[in-house]
Parts: structure tokens; C-alpha cells; sequence
């Protein structure tokens, strides 16, 4: 392969095109994927009442358990992307999972929820960190950030339009009160709303498995949408950057990449936010009904505007982190903003009238969102900084893996204060700690500072923005 400069108008064309017909597809599928992960906080609002013993250290145990069984099965997930073929992965990923989200819908005790939640995690390991490697198949250093922020905006924006969406299918089977008026909607097929948004959840991952069957594309050579000269000079200048980066790095295996030093702070790191990202996320539509006394029809509405913060946040933390060329600061300084805003959302005086506390709180939780979100296109930059081809897929698969027990640990641990202590309070200061704690980790490892450019690099109009990372040092 060649490692001369691409011809800049084939190039050019091969990212746009390569844009337009990727993300698209990987940001919908994130978003389903995401919705499926967390409705359970949605309808925990309603299985606690139509089911016997559903407190919140079930529900908390019960989210928490789908990342034991995401765990077991990442880091094969990701070696299949790298070695196989991530379309048809992702469909396997898809239509397995869209089978078993609907099946929570039938779910009757505590322990076949743990089962169903964990079968779950099962059916959709794989499909996160497997999108970031094939991302590497397609977008050369420069663009990889800015991809990374358009998928990983999926999930604020599934946080922002499904609850209204869940609202609709929840409301099957109860009676709501609205200005003195009682309405009741009347179950449908005998199932209650819960049920039904579990399953009408579940049908659109299905069908987006065979949509990514069909549309994705592995590699570029196998792109019949890329003309000949788009579909080489996308090649090339992935092999030219690959070249360049093995240049600065010695061989390292899969096994001697699970152990790398800085690979293992990164999964500490991602496993302290990913605590507090899933114990606010599960957990707060309880916390906002039980502080603030909100019906559904209010709380459905008060969980939509944290996400649109973590939405901006997003965009505009992967914007500079690219522009820049940092991704240290951009990756460690929104979690400690974000664990800033959290402590404040519990010391919000009481003093205030309710509306003014009530605003707040949204206002508060809006920023820890934010932080919670926009970390993750300069912190998953990070990894390629460290390790290439299936080594870094690897490392990709361990520290998704690793840190998404996080996951477990932090709704588990909300859910089972809470039902202990009667109050949410003590397990959202431990989710601060753990913001903190990760924030911190990320920034002694000491990767991702900009550094200033080669001559020979910075000539190269299409990788100067990110020469510095091919050259980090280790």
C-alpha cells in the first residue's frame, strides 16, 4: 500500500460520502441500544406497583446485573469487529438484543428480572466498543473524534425523545388526573403500559440489525457506494497513518495490551464515571418523583432537558478537542464540572420556594449530564494513542468492559441505600466521589496532551491536526 499523500478531491469525497452513509445508521442503532439499557428507569415508576417486592434495590440490582453479562463477552465482541465482519456482528448484536428487551415484558419476580437483564447485556456486548474499532476501518486520525461525537450523541438524544415516546406506551392500563379531569386508559392485550414499552422498544432493534446487515459496509474495499479512486485514497491514507504510528510504537500483542499500564487507568477511570453516569440515569426520574412529588406526565417532561445539556456538551467538548488537538483536558475537566453540579443538586436550600428548588435541581442535574457526556469523544481518542490494530481493539474491548461493571456498581449501590437509608442522598455522595476519582485517574496518566507539530507531518494538509497523535509517547 502506499504511503504517499492521498489525492485530496478522492479523499475528501471518500469522508463526506463515508459520513453520510455510516453515522446515520451507527448513531440509530446506539440510540435504540441506549433506550433499551435504561426504559427500566421509566418503568420502574410502574412495576413497583403491579409487581410484588420491585423496590429500588431490585431495580437497582436488576440494571445493574445487564453489565456482569455485557462484561463476559466485550473484549471477544471487539476481536470479531477487527478479525470478522462488524456488520454482520452488529446484526447478530441487534436482533438478539431487540428479542430480549421485549421479553422483560413478561417478566413476574425479582429473580427473572435479574435473568431477562442479564441475558440482555449477554445479546448487546460488543456493539459499543465494536463501533469504535470499525470506526478506525473507515475514518482517518483527524476525523475520528468528530465521528466519535456524532455517535456518541445518540445516547442524550435517545435520553431526550424516548421518555415522551415511553409516556404514550406507559400510560396503558392506568388512570391519570389532569386539571380535576380522571382519565383512564383501559389496558391492551391484558398488558400494562410497562410491558408494552418494553416490547415496542425491543421491535425497532430487530429491525435495525437486518437495516445494518444490509447497508454496512466492513471496509472500504468492499464499499460499492465509494467510487474506485475514493475507495483507494481512503486506503491508502489509512495505511499511510497506520505506517506512521507503528514507526513510534514496538509490536505489542492482545495479551500484553490487556495488561498495558495506561490501558488498565483508562478502565479505572471509565469504570468510576460509568458508576455515576448510570446510578443518575437509572435512578433519576425516582429521584425527581420522590422529591418533588411529579406525575408521570411531569417527570417524563422534567428527564428530557439533562440529556439536551449532555447533548451540547458533547458537541462542543469533541469540536474543540479536534480543533485543538488536547484531548487530557477535554476528557478530565467536564467530569469534575459535572461532580461539581451533582454535590450542588444536594445542597439546594431549602429556604427557596419549590419552584425555584425545583428549577435548580432540573438545572443542576442538567450540568452533571453534561459532564457525564461530553468527556467521551476526547477520552476514547485516547486508546488509538497507545496501541493500533488488534491490540487496540483489545484494549478497546477491556476498557469498555472493565468499566462498564461500573454500571453495576452504581445503580446497585443507589438502589440499596436508598432502601436501607430512605434517601437518595448518600449514594449520589459516593457518585460524586466516583466522578472525582475518575477525573483524576485520567489526568495523571498523562496521554493526549497536544504536543507541537513535525515539519514532515505538518505538511500534510489531511493529518496535521492530529500528528501529535501518532507519536504519543507511551
Amino acid at each position: 500500500m502506499s504511503t504517499s499523500p492521498p489525492t485530496p478531491g478522492a479523499l475528501d469525497r471518500a469522508r463526506s460520502k463515508a459520513y453520510v452513509r455510516l453515522l446515520p445508521l451507527l448513531f440509530l442503532g446506539y440510540a435504540i441500544a441506549y433506550v433499551d439499557r435504561i426504559n427500566v428507569s421509566l418503568a420502574a415508576l410502574r412495576m413497583g406497583t403491579d409487581l410484588d417486592g420491585f423496590n429500588d434495590r431490585v431495580i437497582g440490582f436488576g440494571s445493574g446485573i445487564f453489565f456482569i453479562g455485557y462484561f463476559l463477552l466485550e473484549i471477544p465482541g471487539t476481536l470479531l469487529v477487527e478479525r470478522w465482519s462488524a456488520r454482520k456482528w452488529f446484526c447478530r448484536i441487534m436482533v438478539t438484543w431487540g428479542f430480549v428487551a421485549g421479553l422483560t415484558a413478561f417478566v413476574r419476580t425479582p429473580w427473572q428480572f435479574y435473568g431477562v437483564r442479564f441475558l440482555l447485556g449477554l445479546a448487546e456486548a460488543g456493539f459499543f466498543p465494536g463501533v469504535i474499532v470499525f470506526l478506525t476501518h473507515w475514518f482517518p486520525a483527524r476525523d475520528r473524534t468528530r465521528a466519535l461525537s456524532w455517535f456518541f450523541i445518540a445516547t442524550p438524544v435517545a435520553q431526550a425523545v424516548s421518555p415522551k415516546l415511553s409516556y404514550f406506551l406507559l400510560r396503558i392500563g392506568t388512570t391519570e388526573t389532569s386539571g380535576g379531569i380522571t382519565t383512564h386508559h383501559p389496558t391492551l392485550l391484558g398488558m400494562q403500559g410497562w410491558q408494552w414499552m418494553y416490547i415496542g422498544w425491543g421491535i425497532p432493534a430487530v429491525l435495525m440489525g437486518v437495516i445494518m446487515l444490509i447497508l454496512l459496509s466492513d471496509w472500504p474495499r468492499d464499499a460499492r457506494w465509494l467510487d474506485q479512486d475514493e475507495r483507494e485514497a481512503l486506503e491508502n491514507e489509512l495505511e499511510r497513518e497506520k505506517l506512521l504510528h507503528k514507526q513510534s510504537h514496538s509490536h505489542i500483542t492482545v495479551l500484553q495490551a490487556l495488561r498495558h499500564p495506561k490501558v488498565l487507568g483508562l478502565a479505572a477511570a471509565y469504570f468510576f464515571v460509568v458508576s455515576t453516569s448510570y446510578g443518575v440515569e437509572i435512578f433519576l426520574p425516582k429521584i425527581l418523583t420522590r422529591w418533588y412529588d411529579l406525575n408521570l406526565n411531569a417527570v417524563t417532561w422534567a428527564v428530557v432537558i439533562p440529556p439536551i445539556g449532555g447533548l451540547a456538551g458533547q458537541l462542543l467538548v469533541g469540536w474543540n478537542s479536534d480543533r485543538t488537538g488536547e484531548r487530557r483536558l477535554h476528557a478530565s475537566m467536564p467530569i469534575y464540572v459535572g461532580a461539581a453540579a451533582l454535590a450542588g443538586a444536594l445542597m439546594i436550600p431549602a429556604s427557596l420556594s419549590y419552584g425555584a428548588r425545583f428549577a435548580l435541581a432540573v438545572a443542576l442535574f442538567t450540568v452533571a449530564l453534561a459532564g457525564l457526556k461530553s468527556y467521551m469523544p476526547a477520552f476514547w481518542a485516547l486508546p488509538s494513542l497507545i496501541l493500533t490494530e488488534s491490540a487496540a481493539a483489545g484494549s478497546v474491548g477491556l476498557i469498555n468492559s472493565v468499566g462498564n461493571l461500573g454500571g453495576f456498581v452504581g445503580p446497585s449501590i443507589l438502589g440499596w441505600v436508598q432502601t436501607w437509608k430512605h434517601s437518595y442522598v448518600p449514594g449520589l455522595i459516593y457518585l460524586c466521589f466516583s466522578m472525582a476519582v475518575s477525573a483524576t485517574i485520567i489526568l495523571a496518566l498523562g496521554l493526549g496532551h497536544r504536543q507541537a507539530q513535525k515539519p514532515a507531518e505538518a505538511a500534510h494538509p489531511l493529518v496535521d491536526e492530529e500528528a501529535d497523535s501518532l507519536v504519543e509517547p507511551v
